[in-house]
């Protein structure tokens, strides 16, 4: 999906609570304090390769490093790059400052459920974007459910939180006439 239909389905959802709550995740995966700490973890049959492509895409296109994120494998084959071999033990190192998304249309695992846990006792911040999993949600910080037979699919959903994550709030015209005054008449000093 280019930023031209991401644009038309905002435009579509305005009138719902989807885009607002859209935004409010995709402004919660910025939590994350270091490139590499947005860590994106899917079940052991589905890899959220999309939302790390397009998280990837914002994170260089916004300037903020901190969404860089890590895809986090749950079968990495060996002689894959290493960007692409990071397996679950990640979720093990997981700490403060690092977020881990976890990204399930199906209900989480047992064992992912488990490392979820592990990850929020050692400080991590966990943001769920799930098709309804009571379990996942209970762990998360922050959680967004997509039912399957609502007006917006699981990979539209995808696309406005990686998108809305990238947002770059432009400054209005108060702060750039502040910004201009600053600049025509120096900093102000006060002695």
């Amino acid at each position: 999906m280019d930023a031209a239909s991401v644009s038309l389905l905002r435009e579509m959802l305005a009138a719902t609570e989807w885009l607002d709550r859209t935004r409010e995740l995709g402004r919660a995966l910025r939590a994350t304090r270091s490139p590499g700490g947005l860590l994106v973890v899917g079940t052991p049959s589905y890899e959220p390769w999309h939302v790390t492509a397009h998280l990837a895409d914002e994170a260089r296109w916004s300037g903020l490093a901190q969404l860089t994120p890590t895809l986090v494998r749950w079968s990495p084959p060996e002689d894959a790059p290493d960007h692409l071999r990071v397996g679950l033990e990640r979720l093990e190192q997981a700490r403060r400052g690092e977020t881990l998304f976890v990204v399930a249309e199906d209900r989480a695992p047992v064992p992912l459920l488990e490392r979820v846990d592990d990850a929020r006792r050692t400080g991590a911040t966990i943001i769920a974007l799930d098709g309804g999993d009571p379990e996942l949600e209970s762990l998360a910080h922050d959680a967004l459910a997509v039912p399957a037979d609502g007006v917006l699919t699981f990979d539209g959903a995808q696309h406005l939180v990686s998108a809305a994550a990238g947002e770059v709030r432009k400054p209005g015209l108060r702060e750039r006439l502040a910004r201009l005054a600053e600049r025509i008449t120096g900093p102000r000093i006060d002695w």
